[in-house]
Order: structure tokens, then sequence, then C-alpha cells
């Protein structure tokens, strides 16, 4: 593992300094948390900027339409725009993160031309179909079944947890092509226009009182075979390619934003007088040393994609599960450190904090992530 920087990506960091310190006061004032559309809109707007100045798809390959940077530059990026405070991909993550790297990695030259210009322009946003109500964390179960007619899929289901549904235009949809294969087998990754006929959203609402997840049901929803990435039947070795971009480098801007608030909660601390207490400066320090810990690990990951040929490999799982735990346990610090106000919905670090359960469960389960790291890190033999 390389730890050092070259001239080459100092240089890059000193030029996104400034790019971002002229950038980001000429940002209009950010949507209402409830205004989707607006969210949208907002999202869409920052990701155009980042086109414009040759910021977006910095790490995705240049015949992909993006800059080719290293994953280190990747980084570099991640890094200085969290700390700048400049907006997150938002509505833009499925399309930047997960769909966008599936489909430079595994898809044809005419899907990459038809799907990753717009999502790099802010044209367009994709949500994940991926979970099912009986196929979380078991997602080979998926029961969404797509039957071939002629040129197209006719696909009957539905999926839960669809992030971004109610904005989206496209969707990465896992479904069910041969139902008599064994379940890792019989599955194709295929890209669904959202607003095809028979396509219905239902929002769900969150225990922080957002609405970025979806329930969406699918009543013979007709969908191109052309649509689809990758071979009919390899869908779930496609999907393995998507998860592994969305447990590489997918939170590497959040661990950035907790190293940030951790840092806010000493000054809290201090000023409330809580700092006087030692059992809460060590769990403040231990906190320290984790997430510092953390973005060694992120190097560490990405100095690994980078021998890889781009792609993560497996241990974005114990970044995952690693960094899942931390950021509860912020949390919870920050619930001891604020007092009463950590009671307030208006106070940010409340909303963070309820939005930190969900860790354990998104991008796949702590148990999953275990269940990973025992069987193809350690080589310890599968559990019955």
């Amino acid at each position: 593992m390389d730890l050092t920087y070259t001239e080459e990506e100092r240089d890059f960091r000193a030029r996104l300094r400034q790019w971002l310190a002229k950038t980001l006061p000429e940002l209009p004032a950010r949507p209402s948390p409830d205004d989707w559309p607006g969210r949208r809109a907002y999202d869409l707007g920052w990701q155009r900027r980042l086109y414009e100045a040759g910021y977006a798809g910095l790490h995705w390959p240049v015949d992909a339409g993006g800059r080719g940077a290293t994953p280190t530059q990747h980084l570099i990026f991640l890094e200085e725009t969290e700390r700048a405070g400049a907006p997150y991909v938002g509505a833009n993550f499925v399309g930047l993160l997960h769909a966008g790297p599936t489909i430079a990695a595994e898809g044809t030259a005419g899907q990459r031309a038809r799907w990753l210009p717009p999502v790099l322009r802010g044209d367009e946003v994709w949500c994940q179909g991926f979970s099912e109500p009986d196929a979380g964390s078991d997602l080979a179960s998926l029961r969404t079944r797509a039957v071939r007619d002629g040129d197209d899929y006719v696909i009957t289901g539905s999926k839960i947890w669809t992030s971004h549904a109610e904005v989206a235009d496209w969707c990465e949809l896992l479904v069910r092509t041969d139902p008599a294969a064994p379940k890792h087998r019989g599955i194709s990754w295929l890209a669904m226009p959202m607003d095809a006929p028979g396509v219905t959203v239902r929002p769900l609402r969150t225990l922080a009182g957002s609405t970025e997840f979806a329930e969406v049901f699918l009543d013979e929803v007709r969908v191109p075979v052309a649509n689809r990435v990758g071979a009919e039947n390899d869908g779930w070795r496609v999907t393995m390619v998507t998860l592994s971009f969305e447990r590489g480098t997918a939170f590497v801007g959040e661990v950035v934003a907790c190293r940030r608030t951790l840092g806010g909660l000493a000054r809290t601390a201090k000023a409330n007088g809580r700092w006087d207490d030692p059992v809460l400066r060590r769990r403040l320090g231990r906190l320290y040393g984790e997430f510092g810990a953390l973005w060694r690990l992120t190097q560490w990951n990405v100095s690994e994609s980078e021998r890889s040929g781009g792609v993560p490999g497996i241990g974005g799982s114990v970044f995952k599960l690693a960094y899942s735990q931390a950021r509860q346990e912020l949390y919870d610090v920050a619930a001891e450190v604020l007092g009463a106000a950590s009671l307030s919905l208006d106070e940010e670090w409340t909303l963070d904090r309820l939005s930190s359960l969900s860790y354990t469960i998104a991008a796949g389960t702590s148990q999953i992530q275990r269940n990973i790291v025992a069987e193809r890190i350690l080589g310890l033999p599968k559990g019955r």
C-alpha cells in the first residue's frame, strides 16, 4: 500500500480546492428535504457543474466518458468535496456510483453510449430495484419474473427499498429469467425505463421522515432485451460487480463527514461542560482512532482497486461492516454530548443519528458482510 501522494496528485488537490472555493458560493439554496422534484433539480444542477468543469465521472474509464483518473485521485476528490461542504451526489447516487460503473464495466458499446453520458451530464437519474419483500439480505431469492416475448421481457413482481424511485428515469433491475435454474443462476440485470406502462411507485417514509425509498410494483412491464446488461441468467455475476462498487468507495465521503462531525462533537462537549467527563473523552478518542483506521482501510482498498483495474475487491465488505458500526456509535455519543437537544428533529445530528440506524442493513446487512469476510477472505467453510 502506497499512502504517499505524487506531485500530480498534489496539483490535482490544489486545483480542485480552488474550483470549489469559487463555485460553492454560487450555488442556489438547498431545497427542502421533502421537495423531491426540487432536490432532483438541485442535484442534477450540481452534477452539470461538475461535468462542465471536468470533474464528472472522474474515475470512470475514458472510453466510458470519464477522465480515467486513478482511484487515488478519485479519493482526493471525495475528500476535498466533503471537507468543503459541497453537495453530495444525492439523487444521482445510483447512477453515478452503482449503475453507471456497472454499465461501464459490463455494458456493450451501444449501452455505454446510451446511458453513461446522461448520467455524467446530469440529465438522468437512476434508482436501484434489487431488494424485494422476501428477498432482502438473501437477494438471490428474488421472485420478480421476466418472461421473454420476442424482443422484450415481460416483467411482473415488486421491489422494495428502491432508492430514489419517485424521481428516477431508469432503474437497475434484477429479475428472474429462469425459475428452474439454481437461484444464483437464473437472474438477469436489466435497465428499465421508469415511465414504462405498468410501473407503479409508492414512496416509503423512513424513521427520519424522508421518502428516498419506495415500493415499486411491476404489472406486465415490457423492457427490451437490448436493455439487458450481461448475458441472460448471468445477472448474479453482474450484480456482484454492482455491489463491489456499492461497498467499495461509495461511503468514502461519509467517512470524511463523520470525522468532521467527531471534531464538532468534541468542540460542543468543551463548550457545554461535558468534556470534563473522562469516560466521554475516551469514547471520543477511540472513535477518532476508529475513523482514522477506516480512512487508512479506504486507502488500502483504493490501492487494491488500482491494481485490479478499477473494480473494488471484497475488502469493501470489511470496510462496510466496520464503518456501519462506527457510525452508529458516533451518533450514540452525539446523543450523550447533546443531551436534551438530541431529541429535537430540528437538530441535524438527530436526523443523522436516525439515519445511522439503517447502515447495518443498507448495502448488505452486517450479517451478510460477516459471511463474506469469513468465507471469501478467511476461507472458512460455509455455514449450514
